[in-house]
């Protein structure tokens, strides 16, 4: 797994307060190493969008990004279990979601590798968006 996804930090566009106890993080933007257009990266982050929308999942709006490099993915907060993020992540050609339970922050691989990493509490991963 990247390291990368161990040092992601993220921009939530809503109060914590609106957040379940458990929910998934996906983005569908070019998975690691590969190269997508922005018109490609946008029609599949729109794309997921609608399907989290029409399923009653979609929570709401987040961007994971790297304090390092600075690369930046507008994703979605989703009321998903595990299974059904990692599911929909290899649908939209994902190598991994964030997953969230009781606060802390996990990483897990979509495919059969599928297993959480913990990383630390989502709190100290989240900046102010103002």
């Amino acid at each position: 797994m990247s390291p990368d996804y161990f040092d992601t930090r993220f921009k939530l566009d809503l109060p914590f307060s609106e957040l379940p106890e458990s929910f998934a993080i996906i983005t569908a933007y070019a998975t690691t190493g590969e190269n997508w257009t922005a018109e490609e990266n946008q029609a599949a982050s729109e794309s997921l969008k609608a399907e989290l929308a029409s399923g009653g999942h979609l929570l709401g709006t987040i961007t994971g990004f790297s304090p390092l490099t600075h690369h930046a993915e507008p994703g979605f907060t989703a009321a998903l279990s595990l299974e059904e993020a990692c599911k929909i992540g290899v649908r939209f050609k994902q190598d991994a979601i964030y997953f969230v339970s009781s606060g802390t922050l996990f990483v897990s691989h979509c495919d059969h590798r599928r297993s959480l990493k913990p990383i630390t509490q989502f709190s100290k991963r989240v900046d102010p968006t103002a």
